[in-house]
């Protein structure tokens, strides 16, 4: 087992490893994976001394919790945290040979229903249960309700009133209860921290994009404002690949600039023999209020990868080139 450091996260007792694992690769978003691929991936995270797993409903539609449910429930259930999501309840599809498979290169064939009402709420926990085969999830998080994933604030505004009215009801009433332990958002886009802040008391965000070495408006405003409130912050969807050629950013085509900037962090991490995925990993984890970053991957390769970057010395100097 590795020796990954642990922080504790906030006033919820909770502590869990500064590197995790996220399960979005798992429901087949790149390719298709094996079963036996799969659980070794896990393995190796497991094995890495990897103790924070977060997963979601919409991740491969169910398939991601299932292939976690199957290898976490085999480990001590106290030797590890578990994450996952609301937002989204499961129905079976009508037609199973055509199903949406929306963003997932596979996944099973489910439709996705958004409900942050109280019954979506619980409906969406014990599915959730079920599909772990597990009897209790550490922390629970609202999904995706920002732009990236709704198409106007008309839309976004009605879920935050549902959320707001009902379903953060279910919420305290699992927190309270001992059923989770604490509650967060996952969030892609900048202002949505500050809405949720004015609306309810979360323990922290999985922050899916802005804060990388690319991105860090939050820090004007949106990660004081955690630092006040006592929270936490996760960050995922950080890695970079360099200004490759089909290179890819917030899951589109990455413009021009994107890369152009892409290409000067590269300069600097090659000055300092620094691989660019080892500064993109470490670089969220150097502000205080970040707990953990959480990148995923799709074969145990890329987990021994993660965790060979993670431990790499940077010098300070590129830290100050950088922010120069």
């Amino acid at each position: 087992m590795g020796n990954i450091a642990t922080s504790n996260l906030g006033n919820t007792g909770v502590a869990l490893t500064n590197l995790g694992f996220g399960g979005a690769p798992l429901g087949d978003l790149f390719e298709i994976l094996s079963e036996t691929q799969a659980q070794g991936t896990l393995q190796a995270a497991w094995d890495a001394g990897l103790r924070y797993f977060d997963t979601a409903p919409f991740y491969g539609y169910g398939k991601s919790e299932h292939r976690f449910g199957h290898f976490l429930r085999q480990q001590p259930r106290n030797e590890f945290v578990l994450s996952t999501k609301i937002g989204r309840v499961l129905r079976a599809t009508r037609d199973p040979d055509n199903f949406d498979k929306g963003m997932w290169a596979g996944g099973l064939p489910f439709d996705l229903y958004f409900d942050y009402s109280y019954d979506g709420v619980m409906r969406s926990f014990e599915d959730s249960l079920q599909r772990l085969s597990l009897n209790s999830i550490d922390l629970l998080l609202i999904h995706d309700l920002d732009h990236m994933f709704h198409v106007n604030d008309t839309r976004i505004n009605a879920h935050m009133v549902q959320l707001g009215t009902s379903g953060w009801r279910a919420l305290e009433e699992l927190r309270s209860s001992g059923q989770i332990k604490g509650i967060g958002a996952g969030v892609n886009q900048m202002g949505t921290i500050p809405r949720f802040l004015e609306m309810v008391d979360l323990d922290f965000f999985i922050v899916a994009m802005p804060y990388t070495l690319l991105d860090q408006d939050v820090l004007d405003a949106e990660f004081p404002q955690c630092e006040e409130r006592g929270g936490a912050v996760f960050a995922s969807g950080i890695l970079a690949t360099g200004a490759t050629e089909n290179a890819y950013y917030a899951y589109a085509p990455a413009p021009p600039e994107v890369l152009e900037k892409t290409r000067y962090i590269q300069a600097v991490c090659d000055r300092h023999n620094v691989p660019l995925r080892a500064a993109a990993l470490q670089f969220p984890l150097a502000h205080p209020i970040v707990a953990a970053a959480i990148p995923g991957g799709l074969m145990p390769e890329h987990v021994q990868s993660n965790v060979e970057i993670f431990e790499h010395p940077i010098p300070a100097d590129l830290w100050s080139e950088l922010k120069a």
